[in-house]
């Protein structure tokens, strides 16, 4: 595969008018054509947006998806393939990205599962204040698309009425910087590299659940299930053909922007101290031990039949399907592979619990990016937009609503859009005490 171009157009500024065009930093939207082109699926009953900025003491609520508007402008295929358009291979050419803005999704949809891990949810976003502090979707202009389903779909309907919304309208955005020059250009081109520089994959372990379709991750649109170790090209991740699989949205599930800005595999596009051989995705969620093994085992042969003689691994999902990860720590060390694991922490309200569910001698070098539950305090909110205006925090049937403009007490950061930084993409430190 030949490199990859991301020419970048930095967004300051979103208005909404009547036509979308891209000038000199400041993005304008025709919500009324953009929202007619929404209702062309006979599953979205209405479409509407609004525009939120970092500072702004507002609220956004129901947000099932973020997604950074790209398009590819040569090169084969298109973003998003296999979603908007036929399985085409991406990955190569030249692609435009509208940075310093997102295309925010809210719907609200309730599901037919209210509980446990498959279970529809959806998360808030502050763009001020402490919450706004955890996400790095707060210091984006973020437009705000506010989709109502159809009543009595399925959450599977529900997930493929919501992408081909929201990815086909992030093409219209991206689309709107055709033939402008941009602020700069990117060059990721891994393939060119020496091949005497010492070799290193990325291991991204993909949680899903065993008997729950569609699965959390999807590659070309179809969702990564019962299966084992798949190797992506990391140009792939840039133009979208790994998305999420449900309209689940906890922060320890990557949404479309983690995917599309993988902090990890950035940064050995752009180190070229390496060669970078590829990205693995593992599954990981088996319920047995001996599948578990069988699974790290895969992964494992993998790596080391691209020649990798080092291993960044990092997850999805919480749970026991920790374990694979941790299996395949140590399978990389044992087979001379060295490894760096990134993960968040449980640790409990306080910090004080365990942060790990299960250890292996072999992590011996662990990048920690923060604690998952601590208790978080939200301040009132000036506005409210999105698809909420109660709020249920506590997950299960007959819970009590709050207004959504109030004071909040979250008991995790799962609930916060971007709350858990999964991949280490942000730039805290730890204290020392």
């Amino acid at each position: 595969m030949s490199g990859l171009e991301l020419a970048e157009y930095r967004v300051r500024e979103i208005r909404l008018g009547r036509e979308t065009r891209y000038a000199s930093g400041v993005l304008e939207v025709d919500a009324e054509g953009l929202a007619a082109f929404a209702r062309e699926d006979p599953r979205v009953r209405s479409a509407r947006f609004d525009v939120v900025r970092p500072g702004e003491k507002a609220r956004v609520t129901g947000i099932r998806d973020v997604v950074e508007p790209r398009i590819k402008t040569s090169g084969t295929g298109q973003v998003f393939p296999g979603i908007l358009g036929p399985v085409a291979p991406v990955g190569q050419g030249r692609t435009h990205r509208l940075s310093g803005m997102a295309l925010v999704t809210a719907v609200a949809y309730e599901g037919t599962v209210r509980t446990g891990t498959t279970a529809q949810r959806s998360a808030i976003l502050d763009m001020w204040g402490p919450g706004g502090d955890m996400t790095p979707f707060s210091s984006l202009v973020n437009l705000v698309l506010t989709l109502d389903l159809e009543d009595g779909l399925s959450a599977y309907e529900a997930h493929q009425a919501i992408q081909r919304a929201e990815y086909g309208l992030a093409l219209r955005l991206a689309e709107t910087t055709t033939g402008l020059e941009p602020d700069g250009v990117e060059i990721h081109d891994p393939d060119a590299r020496a091949d005497h520089l010492p070799s290193a994959v990325v291991i991204i372990g993909c949680f899903t659940e065993p008997n729950h379709k569609p699965s959390n991750v999807a590659y070309y649109g179809l969702p990564v299930q019962e299966s084992l170790s798949t190797v992506i090209h990391p140009n792939e991740l840039t133009d979208g053909a790994v998305t999420p699989g449900t309209i689940r949205t906890v922060s320890y599930h990557p949404i479309t922007w983690n995917w599309q800005n993988q902090p990890l595999v950035l940064e050995l596009l752009r180190d070229q101290r390496f060669r970078f051989a590829g990205v693995i995705l593992e599954r990981i969620g088996f319920e047995t031990s001996r599948e578990k093994e069988i699974a790290a085992h895969n992964a494992v042969r993998v790596a080391a039949s691209l020649g990798a003689d080092a291993a960044l691994i990092t997850r999805t999902g919480s749970g026991n399907a920790f374990i694979e990860v941790m299996l395949t720590v140590r399978g990389c060390e044992e087979n001379g592979i060295k490894t760096v694991l990134v993960t968040y922490e449980y640790g409990g309200k306080d910090g004080a619990d365990a942060p790990l569910l299960y250890y292996e001698k072999a992590a011996d070098a662990v990048i920690s990016t923060g604690n998952r539950d601590t208790v978080v305090e939200l301040p009132a909110a000036d506005r409210v937009v999105g698809a909420y205006d109660r709020l249920q925090l506590i997950n299960y049937p007959g819970a009590p609503y709050v207004a959504a403009h109030e004071p909040l007490t979250l008991e995790a950061r799962d609930v916060i859009a971007g709350g858990i930084d999964i991949w280490g993409g942000r730039d805290r430190v730890c204290r020392p005490y």
